[in-house]
């Protein structure tokens, strides 16, 4: 007899999804929010000249500001006013985790439930209106040189708090995504800003092939295999888990003993998801961003830095690969406490077969866990390696792979399983009228 898990999988069809109205209108409501993002990348930012910005993006756009470009949506080519784009939340987000780990009065704030979850948000939320002050300050000096209409001091203070202003509207909107629309907000509009620039991209690559300077033809079909087998890849191991079994005891109750019950505790073999590519760039990018938009009577080592650490260098390839092995542990230790595991084990009666409860347990954890970030780890590292050696050895657009590719397959793996989940919670009901669970007539014998 089919379970009821499957019972509800086995009635999910497009007749269902169309009686589902509150997961239509969470989707419509996602669309939509994401088409005001898109109509944002289009306002650009007020006294500046646009021929001497496409001239400079046209110079720049092969280092760190394309691909700065490419998680905006394309915002920083127009420098429209969300040309900060949502990095600043992800960067000030990185360090409130970081402080997380080492302050005793957050890491009580994070043990409050949701009060103290909300405050962490605030405090996020300040620490990107301080970030983008000082990004916005430093491009708005950037600008000066030869791109603002009319440099002044006037000019730096519409240019800070039209980008400030852009940004933290970015994170509003993502955190309205999340609450009524479906998927995570902040997440989706990153995936937007990639997928924006995709045709492009294609566009772009299709035209050096027919020129000849990418190779002919096999190149192209090449690429193509290998984008599919990157996807594959992804797929497959972000679906991987260890499956710890574990054990309950017998339970003696008031009509006899009860026979001991066994689940499994899955452990994904990326626990940090995209988290790490995303947190490692966004630091790169930071420091790199300011100097793109330095003038061009900046000092020796300022150049000397911008060439070294651009995008597809053996510098900026091994930082890259440092902080995605970083934040593959740091995140993994942040939201996995083997401890802490192990005594919701120990506290409920559950053991694993053949390892003491306590301690024993929480070493078994941490040793299985570490196996499975280090794996994890090399994952991430090959896949956000290879559109970096692609670039520097064939200029293919990075659009094809690594980081982007990462963010847009996980992005979807997500939000599909959150619609299938809205369609097994509106199948739910009427799997208990069928099932007469809910105290209907039984019928007569």
């Amino acid at each position: 007899m089919a379970s009821a898990a499957e019972q509800l999988a086995g009635n999910l069809s497009f007749s269902s999804f169309s009686k589902a109205t509150e997961l239509k209108q969470r989707i419509w409501f996602a669309l939509l929010a994401l088409m005001v993002y898109r109509l944002a990348t289009y306002l650009p930012l007020p006294g500046i000249d646009p021929v001497a910005l496409e001239q400079m993006f046209t110079q720049n756009q092969g280092g760190i500001l394309g691909m700065l470009d490419l998680f905006n949506g394309g915002a920083i080519q127009r420098m429209s006013v969300i040309a900060l784009g949502i990095m600043p939340y992800i960067s000030a987000s990185i360090i409130m985790q970081l402080a997380q780990s080492m302050s005793p009065k957050l890491k009580e704030l994070k043990k409050m439930g949701e009060a103290g979850r909300r405050t962490l948000n605030q405090y996020t939320r300040y620490g990107t209106v301080l970030l983008c002050i000082v990004q916005s300050y430093a491009i708005a000096t950037g600008l000066e040189s030869g791109i603002a209409i009319e440099p002044g001091m006037f000019f730096r203070m519409t240019t800070v708090i039209t980008l400030v202003g852009g940004t933290m509207f970015l994170v509003w909107l993502g955190e309205q995504i999340t609450a009524r629309g479906i998927g995570n907000g902040i997440s989706l509009i990153i995936f937007a800003g990639i997928v924006a620039q995709l045709p492009s991209a294609i566009v772009s690559t299709l035209d050096m092939s027919a020129k000849g300077t990418l190779g002919g033809p096999l190149v192209i079909v090449a690429l193509l295999v290998m984008v599919v087998a990157v996807i594959a890849g992804i797929v497959f191991v972000e679906r991987a888990q260890r499956r710890l079994l574990i054990q309950y005891p017998k339970r003696q109750q008031a009509n006899g003993m009860t026979q001991g019950e066994q689940s499994h505790m899955p452990l994904k073999l990326n626990t940090a998801g995209v988290i790490p590519p995303i947190f490692a760039s966004s630091l790169l990018m930071m420091p790199m961003s300011l100097a793109g938009f330095a003038s061009a009577d900046s000092p020796d080592w300022v150049t000397t830095a911008t060439a070294l650490l651009g995008p597809g260098q053996p510098l900026y390839m091994l930082f890259y690969v440092v902080g995605i092995v970083f934040f593959c542990f740091f995140y993994t230790a942040l939201v996995f406490n083997p401890e802490e595991t192990a005594d919701n084990l120990k506290k409920y009666g559950g053991f694993i077969p053949g390892i003491r409860p306590g301690k024993n347990t929480a070493k078994y954890l941490d040793y299985v866990l570490t196996r499975l970030t280090v794996v994890g780890a090399i994952y991430l590292c090959i896949i956000c390696l290879l559109p970096e050696i692609l670039r520097a050895q064939y200029a293919i657009p990075f659009y094809f792979g690594g980081t982007s590719l990462l963010i847009v397959v996980n992005v979807t793996m997500d939000t599909v399983g959150q619609i299938h989940s809205h369609l097994m919670a509106h199948q739910y009901e009427g799997l208990m009228k069928k099932s007469k669970l809910r105290g209907g007539k039984r019928r007569r014998r």
